[in-house]
């Protein structure tokens, strides 16, 4: 078989729900891919954060061992791009002869762009030169407007910060971001379609992040009434940190219950905008000829709590909503048995292999990630991982805070607070905090002892003995005890 195109679409802040079976999001688009490919049902990102998930995606690595750990585009960043050495995996692909095209959402780097590790650049956003977020200036302006006291529809009051909107509707722009990403692609994908070469292309959307600002024949498809609220939005979080706490009694909890549901209700309908998107994408494909040996990929790089907890966007609590992800698979020329559900543990950090194995190419770095491969041709891995790992230094406000998930429990390590324990066996939604339960502790000490194992193999730096930095209630020794 001839070393296949690959066709990578990436969105921004969606939900692995939203495109699993059964979910109200409407996404024909991405049930034809899912009926004619492999749907990865636990994809995990490693950090609730685009950058670091990014640059995970795009190396195989884990945030300490590509060096990106939270927003690069501003002045808080703890780095400003990947450690020096480290690998893409487009370097391979176009050492290797591949015609790399890219047109979309950057966020890995801002000392370098696509162009720098392989790709022909049609349109990248959040590169070089960005800046996210605002200056001294900003709030000089906005001390000198009356303060706003009231809420409007799906807004939150911030003083001294600026009233933020959550949702809203909006008219179709093809001058917005996204609407020229896709146009970019179809151009690509016209191009590519005269090549003799195997190419590779990535789509980069930023949809369905915050605010979820939406086209209005998208919102229309749903019924405010057909929205429910979260099964743990009633959760206080009494027993779960307090910075989680106060997210919501600050923020989030200002909105009312039929709020919550409308902000639902937007963000559903913003993923029926993207299906959309991506349809003219896949549409565009097919007019190459091209479709049978390209593995399409749909991913997003993090997720988003949606009312969870009654908690939108992403951030420090550890829960999964903003870190499960979609993954679909399709490669009519690749694929065994397609159709099917793989609910194995799978990272973003598996893509950098599975690109590479498909292509026919050997890494050049060891890489966290494996290889998707067998997956794909229905011979599941005897020695596929038990267990998922995230690393989160914070976001733009600094915590330690390392995670462990098997098929049963979750424990989360938080340096700055009280850890979590789920047995997500009884408690799929996370909502009893089971971490100073004397009955758990055996659990919670072998789930330690997991995660500084992976700390160890990964080299995270997360390990100072100092007294008053050491307080996992088991240390980085236990990587090295002897179980039993």
């Amino acid at each position: 078989m001839p070393q296949p195109n690959i066709l990578i679409v990436m969105t921004d802040h969606q939900r692995a729900d939203t495109v699993l079976p059964g979910h109200p999001a409407l996404t024909p688009h991405a049930d034809a891919l899912a009926q004619d490919g492999v749907t990865f049902t636990n994809t995990f990102c490693p950090s609730p954060h685009c950058c670091p998930s990014r640059a995970t995606f795009f190396t195989g690595l884990y945030p300490s061992g590509h060096g990106v750990w939270n927003n690069i585009c501003n002045p808080q960043a703890l780095s400003r791009g990947l450690k020096p050495g480290v690998r893409l995996w487009s370097e391979d692909l176009a050492e290797a002869g591949y015609d790399l095209r890219y047109a979309g959402k950057w966020h890995v780097s801002v000392e370098e762009g696509p162009r720098d590790r392989g790709w022909s650049e049609h349109f990248v956003s959040a590169n070089a030169g960005t800046f996210h977020g605002v200056d001294w200036e900003h709030y000089r302006a906005l001390a000198a407007q009356p303060e706003t006291t009231e809420r409007g529809e799906g807004e939150i009051l911030r003083p001294g910060y600026g009233t933020f909107r959550l949702y809203g509707a909006q008219q179709t722009n093809p001058e917005s971001h996204d609407e020229i990403v896709v146009q970019e692609a179809m151009v690509a994908l016209e191009e590519l379609g005269e090549s003799e070469r195997p190419w590779c292309l990535y789509v980069g959307l930023i949809g369905p992040h915050d605010p979820y600002l939406v086209p209005q024949e998208y919102l229309d498809l749903y019924d405010l009434d057909d929205v429910p609220l979260p099964a743990s939005y009633a959760d206080e979080m009494v027993d779960k940190p307090a910075i989680y706490q106060r997210m919501r009694e600050m923020r989030f909890g200002q909105l009312a219950e039929r709020e919550v549901r409308e902000a639902i209700r937007h963000f559903w309908a913003y993923c029926t905008y993207l299906d959309h998107l991506t349809g003219r994408v896949l549409e565009a494909l097919d007019a190459t000829g091209q479709a049978d040996n390209t593995l399409v990929l749909y991913c997003s790089d993090h997720g988003d709590y949606l009312g969870e907890h009654g908690l939108f966007a992403k951030g420090i609590p550890c829960f999964q909503g903003a870190y499960h992800v979609p993954a679909i698979v399709r490669w009519p020329a690749g694929i065994q048995a397609p159709g099917r559900q793989v609910d194995a543990l799978v990272s973003l950090a598996d893509l950098a292999p599975t690109f590479l194995e498909v292509a026919g190419i050997e890494p050049q770095q060891r890489m966290t990630g494996q290889s998707l491969l067998p997956w794909l041709q229905n011979q599941p891995p005897l020695d596929w991982r038990t267990a998922i790992h995230t690393q989160c230094n914070g976001v733009e406000l600094y915590y330690t805070q390392r995670s462990v998930r098997t098929s049963e429990f979750k424990y989360v390590f938080n340096g700055f607070d009280r850890d979590e324990l789920y047995d997500l066996r009884s408690d799929p939604h996370e909502m009893r905090n089971l971490a100073d339960d004397p009955a758990y502790e055996t659990v919670k000490r072998e789930l330690c002892g997991q995660m500084w194992t992976f700390a160890a193999e990964e080299g995270d730096t997360a390990i100072n003995p100092y007294i008053t930095v050491g307080l996992a209630p088991y240390g980085p020794a236990e990587a090295f005890r002897t179980p039993g």
